[in-house]
Formats: C-alpha cells, structure tokens, sequence
C-alpha cells in the first residue's frame, strides 16, 4: 500500500478547503475503528483472564499463552494485509477485517472449551492485525500533508478511547453480576463470557463504517478507475483543485514505483534494507516497555498492591483516562514540534517511571499487599508511565510507520514492521505472568532498561518526517 501527496501544484495550500476538512475527519475516524477494535479487544480480556483461569483451573504460563495467542494472529494479519489490500482494495480489507472479528466476538463468548476460546482469540488477532495496518496506510494516503500527522493519530486515539470503553463495560458488567466475576449475568452465561460477547458491537460498527467511506482514490487510479477516484478526490480535497493534474500526478508517482514484495525489503547488512530496521525498531521498543502489561494486567497488578478486586477496574481506567489525555497532547503537537522530539520526550519519562514503579514493587508484601508508601509510588508511577507513553511512542510510531517508507517499499515494510509489532506484545504478554511470579520488581527493571535503550536509538537512527511529502522519504 503505497500514498502519494499531493504537491504544491495540485492546490494552492496542500490542504483541504474548510468544508471539507469535516468529511476528510470523519473519514479518517472511520478507517481508525481498527484501533478501537484493538484497544478495546486490549483491554476487556483484562476483565477476563482471572475468571478464565479459575473455569479452566490453568497456570499463569498457560493463561498468558491464550492470552496472547491472539497477538499471533495479529502478527499474521498484519503481514498480509498490504498485499491483500493492493489487489482487492483497502476498504474491502477493512470489510474483511469486521467479518472476522464479529465471529471470533461470539465465538469467544461461547466457547465449547479451552482450545477453541484460543482459537477464536487467535481468529480475532487476525483481525486486528489486519485493521492495524490497513487504518494508518488509508488514512496517509488521504490525508493532506499539513493535516497527516494529526490525523495518523487518529489510530492511537482510537486505541486508547477503546481501552477506557472496555473497562467502563467490564466494570458495568461486573457490578451488575455482583462483584463476582465468574457469575452468571444473562442467559447463563458467566460475566467474562458477556466482556468477550459484547466485543461484537464495535466490530459491527467497524463494518458498517467501512461502507459509508470512499475507497483510496489512488487504489481506483491503480486499477483503472479514473473518474471514481476523480470524485472522491473532490470529496476530500475540495472542487478547487486541478483533478487532471491531480491525477497526472498521483499516475507519475505510480509509474516510479512498483508493487513492494518482501524482496525488495533485502539489504546487504542483517538481512533488510537500513530503513526496514528503524521500522522494526520503533516497532519492538514500543512494546517492550511494558505498555501492554498496563492493560492487559491492570486488574491483578493493583490487586498485588492491596487495591480491593471490586476497585481495581476503577484504578484501570483512571489509567485510560491518562491514556486519552497523553494521546490529546501528542495530537496538539505531534505536527508542532515534531515525532522525534516527542519520542526523546516519552523515553526520557517512562524510563524514570519504570524505575520507580521497580522500586515500588521490590519492597516485601505484607499480608498480600505492599507497604502504604511503596504501594502510592507504584499507583503514581504507573500513571505516569502510561501518560508519557501515550504523548510519545503511542502516536509517533504509528505516524512513522505510515510516513517513513520510500513509496516502492511502503506496502511491504509497514506489513513487517507492524509484525514485528505484534510478535513483541506477545512477548511482553506471554511472559508476564510468568515473569511476574519469579519477581515483579525484576520485571520492571527489564522494561525501564527497554525504555532507557530507546533513547540512544531514537537519537541515532530515526530521521524526523514532519512536513515531508511521503513521495520526498527515501
């Protein structure tokens, strides 16, 4: 899936007209539902996983393997998502993407047994996987330059609007079963069982949205449909524009590329190009901080700090509501000051949070919970340390990804690099279970060094893309 910006020549501003600005947003929402699926789907199997491990009375290693089985699967759909999307178009993907979901949805709330509840997980995952890679590359390739950054964060925003929607609904749920989260709420089913069914709503929405938006008009050039892509071209630039020039261009851009496969992603050096490693980097170090342990883990880790379970879903979403705000502030100024200085910022602050929150959790319990002081430093830190995750890498890394990549490689490098993305939060998801009963505080520490390490990288090998046309990457 390659974009192509407009020029100077094809308006006089590269933006939008005013009135159009509204339906290029709602546009760019729409195609963000993706993300929503994948915070959502984040952050309710939060709600679930004590209740899953009490039925299949299973250990924590085997808990964090279904789990994170559907990471998996997202590794899977986001690698062959670009491919699928050049030869059917990007919002029959999309499409795809909500069938999928919508069945693994149900399916996970009524599971026969643990082996098909990891199957239908799995089948979620490619879903997602697919949607995660298909929102920011739509999304790039209709939004004007002046405008790309803010709306490429769209994609987080929706991640973490659907990280709180979740918990709000498992809280609910919760209440409503009693405080018990293995009781039977409707139609026999247990409370964990609903948190997984009601997963189907967004993704039935995600498809609905799917047919209200235009397809990419450089998808129609490419396939020869001209005056559709004219039209929408008009739609989303405004009636101001040279539409021939406008499509003269985008026609000259494809012609100096081709279609991207994973051979063009060879170097020389390690296997892939230069560029496909800063990809996969800010892939893997997004993750390998530990963010995903906030969402996935939240309930149990505020209960190891003494919160009362019925409370620690409301601890879980004062954690989103920072997420929102940090997202809102990446949003304000991720076209401002830029992605690399954003990023530097973000690392500088979760590395210090983590290492107070490893700090916190290396103190002794007692009677099952830590001392007073350390248990305040660890809620605080924790908070911390999603804020400056969600103003920096939360965002920046999604608008990298669908800026950073010469044309001739974007479809493919975006497939690898959002791979690599999803094989880390397996990782991270897995073993944390795991890692956590050998010692929590060491878990930390591993995270804060992650978190530390990012910054030298980030220095050394990420070039800023602010206000570079995507056609200028190379």
């Amino acid at each position: 899936m390659t974009s192509t910006a407009k020029t100077p020549s094809a308006s006089s501003a590269g933006q939008p007209a005013p009135d159009h600005l509204g339906h290029v947003i709602f546009i760019t929402a729409a195609a963000a539902m993706g993300g929503f699926l994948f915070g959502y789907d984040s952050s309710v199997i939060n709600g679930a996983t004590k209740a899953i491990g009490a039925k299949y009375d299973i250990g924590a290693g085997t808990l964090g393997q279904v789990i994170a089985v559907a990471l998996i699967g997202c590794a899977i759909g986001a690698a062959i998502a670009g491919r699928i999307a050049d030869r059917i178009g990007r919002i029959r993907v999309m499409q795809i993407a909500a069938v999928l979901f919508t069945i693994s949805a149900v399916g996970s709330a009524l599971p026969f047994a643990l082996w098909d509840l990891t199957m239908w997980r799995f089948l979620g995952g490619i879903a997602i996987g697919m949607a995660s890679v298909i929102g920011p590359a739509y999304i790039a390739e209709v939004a004007p330059p002046a405008y790309r950054g803010r709306l490429g964060s769209f994609q987080q925003g929706a991640i973490v609007l659907g990280i709180a929607i979740s918990q709000l609904v498992n809280w609910g749920i919760l209440n409503w079963a009693g405080g018990d989260d293995r009781h039977k709420v409707f139609a026999g089913l247990e409370a964990w069982q609903v948190m997984l069914g009601v997963m189907v709503v967004p993704a039935v929405i995600y498809g609905l949205l799917s047919f209200a938006i235009p397809e990419s008009p450089r998808f129609l050039i490419s396939v020869g449909k001209v005056d559709r892509a004219k039209k929408i071209l008009t739609e989303v630039e405004g009636e101001g524009i040279d539409l021939d020039a406008r499509v003269a261009e985008i026609k000259h851009g494809m012609r100096s590329e081709h279609k991207s496969s994973f051979k063009d992603l060879l170097g020389s050096r390690f296997g892939f190009l230069p560029i496909v490693w800063v990809g996969i980097g800010l892939s893997v170090f997004q993750q390998l901080v530990g963010i995903n342990v906030a969402f996935y883990y939240s309930a149990t880790l505020w209960q190891s700090v003494g919160i009362d379970p019925s409370q620690s879903f409301f601890y879980s979403f004062t954690t989103s509501i920072i997420n929102i705000i940090g997202t809102v502030i990446a949003m304000i100024f991720v076209d401002r000051i830029g992605r690399k200085p954003l990023a530097l910022i973000g690392s500088a602050g979760m590395t210090i949070a983590l290492a107070f929150e490893a700090w916190a959790f290396s103190a002794d319990m007692v009677n099952g919970k830590l001392p007073d002081t350390q248990g305040m430093v660890a809620l605080i830190a924790a908070h911390v340390f999603v804020l400056f995750f969600a103003l920096s890498w939360g965002v920046v890394v999604w608008v990298f990804l669908g800026e950073m990549f010469p044309n001739r490689l974007r479809a493919a490098a975006l497939g690898v690099a959002a791979a690599a993305q999803w094989i880390a939060n397996w990782a991270i998801t897995a073993s944390f279970p795991s890692l956590s009963e050998w010692n929590l505080s060491g878990t930390y520490v591993i995270y804060t060094v992650f978190a530390a390490l990012s910054i030298p990288f980030v220095l050394k090998f990420v070039k800023e893309t602010k206000g570079k046309k995507l056609e200028d990457m190379g």
